[in-house]
């Protein structure tokens, strides 16, 4: 992008004027002078033209981080012309400020390496780049900005605290192994080998005769017990925005304790669904509108799994007993909620566990004081 700074603007309108006077009123010296000055704003946008050859890298250590923890953007720039030298100002991008990339008197092909931090204060996706790098002539008459390599991304996850309990709908066997719940429906998976050890009746003489050898039905369960947060992204659950950050620390927190336990867990929000790692969901994820009664039946027809999660703000508090409903489909419902301390941090309400917390390291003492889920 060009621009002639104010300077150069005066200095264009000088040209013209003195031009104009000196050949109308017949004034050689004034004619001399706008010629000058027009001389000098003509080699003021060729030098700011000269268009610098630079390779940009940008690398992310780390590129996924929890909230408030530390990351660093090492960004890499390196002359690749073989002849010219680079003066350059330079400044990087990074969540909406600019960051100083020294650019003085870059050899050809040499690097420059600068690192800086990003900033992780806020839970969401912080954009990086594209570097900018501006050209200016001596004299300061015409600047060029121009942007080189491709923009980064940091992602920065909410906090994860530590819950020590898990929900019901599993129980331990003396080995320490998780059992699943004996509900739900066995179905045909796929045949093997017979082994010694195998009950004949299991045997499927048809494809048995066909092979030539015995043949057993593999079966599965197709009622897994799985852990169902629903995370409540409505505007209206969260007049402030800050109980919305602790119930993405919530979700976190319980996703990634059935993922460290080995138990099937899904995340779902009430205004649509997102595909990835749910990390990266709860990263992305912001205020909408949306609709929790249209939720809440597609999850008592579906019935995804036998423990349910909602995890919501103070403006989801009149919506708890339509949550409640779906202690049918689900044995277990347990609602999260958060900045709306009225009683005690956890309390039971039409069958239904209700956790209610402040913050994420409180909800997370809350959560592992619960008994007989």
């Amino acid at each position: 992008m060009k621009g002639v700074t104010a300077r150069g603007a005066g200095v264009l309108a000088a040209a013209c004027a003195l031009l104009a006077a000196g050949f109308r009123f017949g004034y050689p010296d004034l004619a001399l002078l706008g010629a000058a000055a027009a001389v000098a704003a003509a080699s003021a946008a060729g030098f700011a033209s000269w268009r610098p050859r630079l390779g940009v890298a940008r690398v992310a250590d780390p590129d996924r981080v929890a909230r408030g923890e530390p990351a660093n953007l090492a960004l890499t720039v390196r002359n690749t012309s073989r002849l010219r030298a680079a003066s350059l100002v330079a400044t990087d991008r990074c969540a909406g400020r600019d960051v100083p990339v020294p650019l003085l008197r870059l050899r050809p092909g040499h690097d420059t390496t600068v690192t800086y931090p990003v900033p992780t204060e806020r839970r969401g996706v912080v954009p990086v780049g594209p570097l900018r790098v501006t050209r200016t002539d001596p004299l300061g008459l015409v600047s060029l900005a121009r942007t080189y390599g491709d923009t980064a991304a940091v992602w920065v996850h909410p906090r994860i605290h530590l819950l020590r309990a898990v929900p019901a709908g599993m129980a331990r066997s003396l080995d320490g192994r998780i059992d699943k719940v004996p509900h739900g429906t066995i179905t045909f998976d796929s045949l093997r080998e017979y082994v010694v050890g195998d009950e004949l009746r299991r045997v499927h003489w048809r494809s048995s005769a066909k092979v030539g050898e015995l043949m057993v039905r593999e079966q599965l369960d197709t009622s897994e017990p799985t852990i169902v947060v629903l995370l409540d992204d409505r505007a209206v659950a969260h007049p402030d925005p800050e109980s919305f950050e602790v119930a993405c620390e919530a979700a976190a927190s319980i996703v990634s304790a059935a993922v460290r336990e080995d138990l099937p867990v899904s995340l779902h929000l009430v205004c649509g669904e997102r595909t990835g790692p749910f990390l990266d969901v709860l990263t992305e994820v912001t205020l909408a509108d949306g609709d929790l009664t249209t939720r809440v039946r597609t999850l008592r027809s579906r019935r995804l799994g036998d423990t349910l999660v909602f995890l919501t703000g103070p403006g989801g508090h009149p919506d708890l007993g339509a949550v409640s409903g779906l202690r049918g489909p689900y044995p277990v419902v347990i609602a999260g909620l958060f900045g709306d301390r009225d009683g005690a941090p956890v309390s039971t309400s039409g069958g239904m566990i209700v956790v209610e917390a402040d913050d994420g390291r409180e909800f997370a003492a809350a959560w592992d004081g619960v008994r007989g889920w």
